[in-house]
């Protein structure tokens, strides 16, 4: 919860300026009409929530349902100006925005909602007058399951945005049920427990049946021993229910939707079998069709895991899809107008079925010819790249389409056979041209590219940052980009700095206020006019009392959720990502080895203490990511029990990393661990965040921390390591061998490890590790150990400068405007999406 006020919007502007909060007893007359109280009567919302939703003297509520009470409460104060942003859409026709993706990482809504209603008067007061504990409500409320990494986070940023700026759009989804798990550590293992985070309901969402939408497969579908089992040409329905959340602009004008689609079936209940005593069995289409939207993430080592996700994109695509064009429908019977009310953007390869989907609707349905509806389809839709890895690109197996999807499987082939007539004859003779660019990969299992398959069907296909969309061009889809150059084009992303300084960060978030005023809430460039700040020793202790209150905070925060002890006097050292070998946590846990033997071997060895948080969920079945989170826990445990090192460093690994822990944890952060091997991050999101709120980033010159750097200067970051030239020219050549064989702190490193002195009662369990990093080293771990090494060393120094460690932090603070997603957003609207601000009256 924010006490900030805020500054009138400008609704000529882009990005509007804050909202000045009026005094709390105004504030609820400008959302509700007549003398409504938040609190304090038998009256007002809360106490009538808790009465009558559960039907429970207010004095005897639980945490949870005070949480649930206050909640719907906060629902009911926007309810107003949500239907009025409807209408005002509805009575104007505006185009608007629809933004597809399989994941929203939103966090928790209560304090978000809160700060975007510009509430923070007037709940400050309620809370005080009933005793509220503001913390223990808070914590009542579960992180939304809705999304697992950066991608679900950028789109629920985005979305943040484009309310904020006024921008009639929707976001569509999947209403999981179970999020992708929740993590704890057994012995050191990753342990995966179901992530129930509907169990008790939310009190944000509405229901909308009467909107549901029928979808058709050519196949039924049963579930058999959990697997799903496919009986093609027997043509089935699935509904889709739309359940509504809505996305509070800030200053409260803008009330967006969330739209999450869930799978039901036709009403169907079998008396018979009932009858007869299968109970599940007279439910069975029910469970099995509530079954496709009930997991985020599907175990996708497995090809039952594979088939289920493959259905889980069609069905976001199909229901999404039928409901923007029932809406088109209503306002328009000109089909021409539709790339001129609808801008369709799939956030990343997931949702592109969107182009045979789309194309179907317009032939079938719409009866338009092939090059009308290829035109009006490729003019509505537009695709974002989110990797350069190979296996993220997907490709479904054709027989899936042929059985589920045999229409739709069609369309495709045509798309294809007429694109590659036109790459025959654009660059005759080039068959190798003519395999890459296919949409079918041949080979003993035919599969579609996806990505192929949307970059054809849109007219816009743009990278996440700038070194990531030059990769994408000139690397991993080269042939498409020389076909189609006019297409690719470069968003690199940015964060919402409502969520990730106003709300997470008040501290830092009040000290730049009263320096520049408030302006840089939702204009995020006027953080520039802190740089002559960084040169005031008075504003560099005001900064350096904020990071310290954060770090405290935190580590409060840790000892009452887990009993973890924590010293907010060390350096606060960050790498909080999902575990993957190309993001090189184990390249973190090796220089961790290194100051560690150093300390063994000179105890007065003059480094600032240290604690090392690493966070991250390793997915099910990667098996190398679960033992590098067993390896770090090991070696957290190892130095914790040696007496030698003891209070110079520690190693924490916090389980459940969400939105919630980041939002703690990013705000006490002294640095910021960036480090994948150069080449293979597409942009980062969390490098923006920790950069926001005054962490100093180590790191690869690798995604979006390049353009940080050049916009802070590299003298202000610790860069290190191989450029992704460096990286792609030495591939050939590279043997790890030789930094183990001319690195004496680096053999030292790995002899500690093969030698088990981290895992005395485990012998041999990270032998797997050898390989990793001695005979293959993909990711060139070893390679860029000692740079790195250098580069903490380097920061190291800095930090027993107070403040020329501020002067520094400040500076990145004062150069992070860019990072916003307001900015990302007012680039898409301009050259991708050609949509207008729509304010509501």
């Amino acid at each position: 919860m924010s006490t900030r006020s805020a500054v009138r919007p400008d609704p000529a502007k882009v990005v509007p300026m804050a909202p000045k909060a009026p005094n709390p007893p105004e504030l609820l007359s400008k959302y509700l009409p007549g003398p409504t109280a938040l609190v304090g009567s038998d009256d007002a919302l809360y106490e009538r929530h808790l009465v009558f939703d559960r039907a429970i003297d207010p004095k005897a509520a639980s945490a949870r349902e005070r949480f649930e009470a206050f909640s719907r409460s906060v629902r009911d104060v926007l309810a107003s100006r949500w239907v009025a942003t409807k209408n005002t859409y509805e009575q104007q026709n505006a185009k608007r925005i629809y933004y597809l993706s399989m994941e929203f990482l939103i966090g928790r809504a209560l304090a978000n909602n809160v700060t975007n209603l510009l509430l923070d008067p007037l709940v400050k007061q309620a809370v005080k007058e009933k005793g509220i504990d503001w913390l223990e409500l808070l914590e009542q409320e579960p992180d939304a399951g809705l999304g697992n990494g950066g991608l679900g986070r950028l789109a629920a940023c985005f979305l943040d945005s484009m309310a904020t700026m006024q921008l009639p759009a929707t976001g569509y989804g999947l209403r999981y049920e179970y999020g992708m798990f929740r993590q704890s550590f057994a012995n050191g293992w990753q342990r995966e427990d179901p992530d129930n985070w509907l169990r008790d309901g939310d009190p944000w969402e509405i229901a909308r049946q009467h909107e549901k939408v029928e979808i058709k497969l050519n196949a039924t579908f049963k579930l058999r021993d959990g697997h799903y089992e496919v009986t093609p040409n027997r043509p089935s329905t699935l509904f889709g229910i739309p359940f509504d959340r809505p996305v509070v602009g800030y200053g409260g004008k803008t009330i967006n939707t969330l739209r999450l689609w869930a799978a039901a079936a036709p009403d169907y209940f079998d008396f018979e079998q009932f009858g007869a005593g299968d109970f599940v069995g007279a439910l069975g289409e029910t469970l099995q069709a509530e079954s496709l939207t009930r997991v985020l993430y599907p175990d996708d080592s497995t090809t039952a895991g594979q088939e289920l996700r493959f259905l889980q994109e069609y069905f976001l695509v199909a229901c999404s899809l039928a409901d923007l064009v029932r809406r088109f429908l209503r306002h328009n019977s000109d089909w021409n107008m539709l790339p001129e009310k609808a801008a369709i953007q799939l956030n990343d390869t997931h949702p592109s079925m969107a182009v045979a989907e789309l194309m179907r609707i317009l032939l079938d349905d719409a009866h338009l010819t092939w090059d009308h509806a290829w035109d009006l389809t490729k003019r509505t839709l537009g695709y974002t790249n989110h990797t350069l890895l190979p296996e993220a690109l997907e490709k479904w197996p054709v027989a899936w389409f042929e059985a589920l999807l045999p229409r739709q499987l069609e369309i495709i082939y045509e798309v294809n056979r007429r694109l590659l007539d036109e790459v025959r004859l654009r660059f005759p003779g080039d068959e190798g041209r003519v395999e890459r660019i296919s949409l079918v990969e041949e080979g003993s299992t035919r599969k579609i590219r996806m990505a192929n398959l949307a970059i054809v069907g849109s007219h816009s296909t743009n990278g996440v940052a700038a070194i990531h969309s030059k990769l994408l061009r000139t690397t991993t889809v080269k042939d498409l980009a020389e076909m189609f150059p006019d297409r690719f084009n470069n968003k690199t992303n940015g964060v919402t700095p409502r969520r990730w300084m106003l709300e997470a960060n008040p501290q830092l978030a009040n000290a730049i206020t009263q320096a520049i005023g408030e302006k840089w809430i939702t204009d995020l460039s006027q953080l520039r006019n802190l740089k002559p700040l960084a040169e005031d020793a008075g504003f560099r202790e005001v900064f350096l009392a904020a990071k310290r209150d954060a770090k405290a905070q935190f580590a409060n925060w840790v000892k009452s959720t887990s009993g973890q002890i924590v010293d907010p006097h060390t350096v606060f050292d960050c790498h909080i990502k999902r575990i993957h070998e190309y993001k090189r946590q184990l390249l973190n846990a090796l220089r961790i080895i290194v100051v560690y033997n150093r300390l063994r071997e000179n105890p007065g060895l003059k480094v600032p203490p240290r604690t090392f948080f690493f966070a991250g969920k390793a997915a099910p079945a990667y098996r190398l990511a679960k033992l590098i989170i067993k390896f770090i826990n090991n070696l957290a445990a190892t130095i914790d029990g040696d007496p030698a090192v003891g209070g110079r460093i520690k190693v924490i690994f916090l389980p459940e990393y969400n939105v919630t822990l980041a939002e703690r944890l990013i705000p006490a952060s002294d640095v910021s661990n960036q480090i994948s091997t150069a080449g293979y991050e597409a942009s980062g999101t969390s490098n923006m965040k920790f950069m926001m709120n005054g962490a100093l980033t180590v790191g690869t010159r690798d995604g979006a921390t390049i353009e940080m750097a050049e916009e802070a200067g590299e003298e202000n970051f610790f860069l290190f390591g191989l450029t992704v030239e460096q990286v792609e020219n030495s591939r050939a050549w590279y043997n790890p061998q030789w930094h183990y064989e001319h690195e004496p702190e680096t053999r030292a490193a790995l002899d500690l490890i093969f030698s088990d002195h981290f895992s005395l009662d485990e012998p041999g369990i990270f032998a797997p590790l050898r390989d990793t990093l001695l005979v293959a080293d993909h990711y060139m771990h070893l390679a860029d150990l000692t740079s790195y090494v250098q580069a903490q060393d380097h920061l190291g120094e800095l930090y027993a400068n107070s403040h020329e460690w501020a002067r520094k932090a400040i500076l990145n603070v004062a150069s992070s405007g860019k990072f916003s997603s307001d900015r990302t957003i007012a680039e898409y609207t301009t050259e991708i999406w050609k949509v207008e601000s729509c304010p509501i009256p």
